[in-house]
């Protein structure tokens, strides 16, 4: 059921102009005589759906967006207004916490699945931008417990922290549906008898 819910999610990004490095880009572009091999070996795609790290990931990402859209409108809100600088502080704060968990449980789930905690190669370039995200969250957390800069420059750092939350995010997201659509293809090969290669 979960598997589902997130392929639905998974399918509304599909629309999205950012390719990237995600994979998306390549998978319909290249020929598959061109595809080296799937996202995930037939061993990693076992350990990836027995193990529970994969609910929590499904869970905690959901949750770490909606937070940072109702964050994203409160800083906006103070940034047009001036007004509501606590309620913002205190929402970039849980987004923030809410981004060290993902990222933690995140590294172990690369571990149960790819055998290391991060930089797998089949998320490489995720992982990577992962770590820009993570920089700028924490900067903000060092700006406001340090009390650096005003009010608008750690407002103004928490946006820059969530543009590159956006983008990492869309990332993931284009990746895992490109993984879904290749699992689907060469299932659909070896039911017919078709060439499968190293999958």
């Amino acid at each position: 059921m979960i598997s589902s819910v997130l392929d639905r999610l998974m399918a509304a990004f599909d629309g999205s102009p950012w390719a990237m490095s995600s994979g998306r880009d390549c998978l319909h572009a290249r020929g598959d005589s061109h595809r080296s091999q799937p996202l995930y070996t037939p061993e990693q795609r076992k350990r990836r759906d027995n193990t529970h790290w994969t609910l929590v990931q499904g869970i905690l990402a959901p949750i770490q967006f909606l937070v940072f859209i109702a964050s994203a409108v409160l800083v906006v809100r103070f940034l047009a207004t001036g007004e509501g600088f606590e309620i913002a502080t205190a929402s970039v704060v849980v987004k923030t916490l809410l981004l060290y968990a993902i990222m933690v449980t995140g590294a172990i789930w690369e571990k149960v699945v790819f055998g290391r905690y991060l930089f797998a190669p089949a998320f490489y370039w995720e992982d990577v931008f992962s770590m820009l995200v993570l920089a700028l969250h924490t900067a903000y957390l060092t700006a406001l417990i340090g009390g650096y800069g005003d009010a608008e420059f750690q407002m103004l750092l928490a946006l820059a922290a969530y543009a590159t939350y956006v983008v990492n995010a869309t990332q993931f997201v284009l990746k895992l549906r490109a993984a879904r659509l290749d699992e689907q293809r060469w299932k659909g090969r070896a039911q017919v008898g078709g060439p499968i290669g190293s999958f």
